[in-house]
């Protein structure tokens, strides 16, 4: 079941925030690990070669098999560079997962011009352009998988949290109908493209970047508060998305296509 052997997958933001060694991992560095574990060659891409190097040695002390390429996922050169040191290294493109982005609070009027732009490069653009540069690789072999990392906050928005991410909002849902349109596009030439829609997550960024924006330095505080406010009563991790990930990337999703697989215990069915 969900064998990877013989499979080539690139994973985006393969990297994750926080100490070496820490025990809480991003979405990438899970979902790296999880498909070599299960007999993958993974192409482990990053901006911070520390963190990208530390998910290829526990891969690599593991028994699998990876290789690492520093890559900015919003220029359109590195992503082709990126594409073509995949394939001199493993020779094919079996599947690719979209996972770079990060939210920037802000309503239309507080948002500045600058902050507007990079959020739509930053959760938009670098789909597109991984879409754009792995997707004739996947055409010349008949097949290939795609799988797009979303937020619930592209599907409903959370009135009472009194915090408005419009830049982030509006291009997760973009992510979400990007994928959908791509998939009808190529369905009949093998290629599948789906999306992984996090809910509220355990994950690094919670600890070292929003403690200290919305959490008054405070992690726990923030981290009860999250977990009360999943219907589960807890938050999910990064495992969770990995596990979402790889049963769309595998051939037992063989007749899933151009839709979503929802990860947030819950929470998008409590919201208005």
């Amino acid at each position: 079941m969900l064998d990877m052997t013989g499979k080539v997958a690139i994973v985006a933001g393969a990297g994750s925030v926080g100490p070496t060694g820490a025990k809480i991992w991003g979405n990438g560095k899970a979902t790296a690990i999880l498909l070599a574990r299960q007999g993958a060659s993974v192409f482990l891409l990053d901006i911070n070669e520390e963190a990208m190097a530390e998910t290829k040695s526990i891969i690599e002390a593991e028994g699998g098999t990876c290789a690492t390429h520093r890559c900015d996922m919003m220029i359109a050169a590195d992503v082709r560079e990126m594409v073509q040191g995949c394939l001199d290294r493993f020779k094919r493109i079996d599947i690719l997962v979209n996972n770079v982005g990060g939210s920037a609070p802000g309503d239309p009027v507080a948002m500045d011009e600058e902050v507007w732009d990079r959020q739509i490069d930053f959760n938009l653009k670098t789909a597109f352009l991984g879409c754009k540069y792995v997707i004739p690789v996947m055409l010349g072999q008949g097949k290939g998988a795609i799988v797009n990392i979303a937020s619930v906050a592209g599907m409903r928005n959370d009135f009472l949290s009194g915090r408005s991410h419009v830049g982030y909002s509006a291009s997760k849902a973009g992510v979400i109908q990007l994928s959908r349109s791509v998939a009808g596009t190529y369905a009949k030439q093998g290629i599948r493209v789906n999306t992984v829609v996090p809910g509220l997550m355990h994950t690094p960024l919670v600890e070292y970047r929003l403690a200290r924006t919305v959490g008054g330095n405070d992690p726990q505080k923030l981290i009860d508060a999250r977990n009360a406010a999943v219907p589960m009563g807890h938050m999910g991790d990064s495992w969770d998305v990995a596990h979402a990930v790889l049963f769309l990337a595998s051939d037992e999703a063989r007749f899933i296509t151009a839709t979503e697989i929802v990860v947030d215990g819950g929470s998008t069915a409590a919201m208005p």
